[in-house]
């Protein structure tokens, strides 16, 4: 069993969920940007022109249609007194367990209940959820949830909440168990989502559909199945091509590469990702640095973390650019072992790398020192992790910067690295939770606060670069005229931000418009989104 389908099993009641917490301490994911979605021709999600941060509404929904079940109690229970009490119980094996669902008949009301009384158990910011909100008031448990959240806002005027959602139950536990979606292998951004629109194709995946067919990073889809792109009004053609939802199924793509335009059908498969990229040693009039493009902290990543860290050890390399301004997050303790991997023992023996902060409830009993991560030195099969032993880093972000790549950041600055951002502006999400479910609903609800050595993790608005740079569709990502490594490469020979960097605009767009509407990838799953701590300890 992997740490997603251990998540997928949290018990119903709540005494057994703290129970199974503090003995496993598994569980536990941190999200992403973005409440959900489909990933880089992955299925479903968001529509592609709403913002990556669309959350479910926050006002009050029309009452004109009545709750099916009725009732008016608002009164709090206990969870664990309403859960498994379904309007519609579940039925046969669940296929996570290999035991019958333990749904009894109920009601929405009981619903509704469990929801209420679990957000006032485990919601991070319980304290702060309107009181004045009616059960009744909402049709479905769902719609309730949406509003059980905080009002509050980030310095910036953004939702301090912003990562509120649900996930159905059993397409979760088919992407945890699968691991990947269908799809072509290649990931889409929009360089603009407002007309006329810019589409890109952000990177793609070796060995998958999209590279066989030759589509490599910038080309701009200017139809999907014959609809346009650029100035359409009808975007569900386009949806269903760019998140194709069963392997075998073909859709047809008009690209405009260079000059030049050509149209290409793809069949979605099964995409085995490929979380390390690019890596290179790049030779520079101070010096050797070393560049790795890292998209996932999945658990393939480790090996090739380990095999990266030690070419470019091998090759002498004195700096790093970490390119991680499409990585969303993943694994907790991936993210340790990097960290681990780029700075020396001096900074990080016995250190935390991040500590997680719950409500005053305690929910889930866990002790000091159950709360605590540590800068892992050793692999999972017990191995020595190689070291770069490098007192500062230069990491390539921006809006797809997230939860567990956030991380990275935010620990390696906890023990006195030098961390220098490149880029735009990550998505602050240093909070996590864990999915839990009720009748066929798992539902999504901050729980935790995770903070560094210095007991610093308010990042909600993310973490501002040092220096501003687009990105830069029309060079391929590790080339060192790209606009985001060559600033890098720029500020380590000159110390400081080129100015050209800092006051370069997006294609097609005024710099008063580049300053609010930055590229980012469209639609990837949630597996994709996410901080996850494994249930197995570690070697430390």
């Amino acid at each position: 069993m992997n740490s997603l389908e251990a998540n997928a099993r949290e018990p119903r009641a709540t005494a057994r969920a703290h129970a199974a917490f503090a003995l496993a301490f598994a569980a536990f994911v941190l999200a992403g940007c973005g409440g959900g979605g489909g990933g880089g021709g992955g299925g479903g999600g968001l529509p592609i022109f709403l913002p990556p941060t669309t959350t479910p509404p926050t006002t009050t929904p029309p009452t004109t249609t009545p709750p099916a079940s009725g009732g008016n109690d608002d009164t709090i229970v206990a969870s664990s007194t309403v859960a498994g009490l379904c309007a519609a119980p579940r039925t046969g094996t669940n296929p996570e367990t290999g035991t019958a669902y333990p749904d009894k008949a109920g009601t929405l009301t009981d619903e509704k209940r469990w929801v209420r009384g679990w957000i006032d158990e485990t919601y991070l910011w319980y304290g702060e959820v309107p009181t004045n909100l009616k059960a009744a008031d909402y049709a479905t448990p769902v719609a309730y949830f949406s509003v059980l959240k905080s009002p509050a806002l980030t310095a910036s005027g953004r939702a301090k909440d912003r990562f509120h959602y649900v996930y159905d139950t059993e397409r979760y536990r088919q992407l945890s168990e699968a691991g990947v979606a269908p799809g072509y292998g290649m990931e889409f951004a929009f360089v603009r989502n407002s007309r006329p629109r810019d589409l890109r194709i952000a990177f793609t995946e070796p060995g998958s559909p999209a590279a066989g067919a030759g589509i490599a990073r910038g080309a701009k889809v200017l139809e999907v199945d014959g609809v346009d792109v650029i100035e359409g009004t009808s975007t569900t053609v386009i949806n269903r091509g760019i998140s194709p939802t069963t392997v075998g199924e073909s859709h047809t793509f008009k690209l405009q590469e260079g000059t030049a335009t050509r149209t290409v059908t793809l069949t979605a498969a099964s995409i085995t990702r490929t979380p390390v990229q690019n890596v290179k040693t790049i030779d520079t009039g101070s010096g050797r640095v070393g560049y790795l493009l890292f998209n996932d902290h999945i658990t393939t990543s480790e090996a090739q973390l380990i095999d990266a860290v030690n070419q470019l050890k091998q090759d002498g390399v004195q700096d790093l650019v970490l390119d991680m301004r499409y990585n969303g997050g993943g694994q907790l303790n991936i993210a340790s072992r990097l960290a681990t991997m780029v700075s020396s023992p001096t900074a990080t023996s016995g250190k935390t790398f991040e500590r997680l902060v719950f409500n005053d409830k305690n929910p889930f009993r866990l002790t000091p020192a159950q709360t605590v991560i540590p800068f892992h030195a050793r692999s999972r099969s017990g191995a020595e992790l190689p070291r770069l032993g490098l007192s500062q880093v230069t990491v390539l972000v921006g809006p797809d910067t997230c939860s567990a790549s956030e991380s990275v950041i935010n620990s390696l600055r906890g023990v006195e690295v030098q961390v220098n951002l490149v880029g735009g502006a990550t998505c602050g999400k240093p909070y996590g939770f864990s999915p839990q479910d009720n009748c066929g609903t798992s539902y999504f609800a901050i729980q935790f606060q995770g903070v560094n050595a210095k007991n610093f993790g308010d990042y909600g608005d993310g973490f501002a670069p040092s220096c501003t740079v687009a990105d830069d569709f029309d060079h391929a990502l590790g080339d060192p005229t790209e606009a985001r490594l060559a600033a890098a490469l720029a500020m380590r020979n000159g110390g400081a931000c080129p100015a050209s960097a800092s006051t370069k605009t997006l294609p097609g767009l005024e710099k008063s418009e580049a300053a609010a509407e930055q590229p980012y990838l469209l639609q990837r799953t949630p597996l994709r989104e996410i901080r996850l701590l494994g249930a197995a300890p570690a070697p430390s």
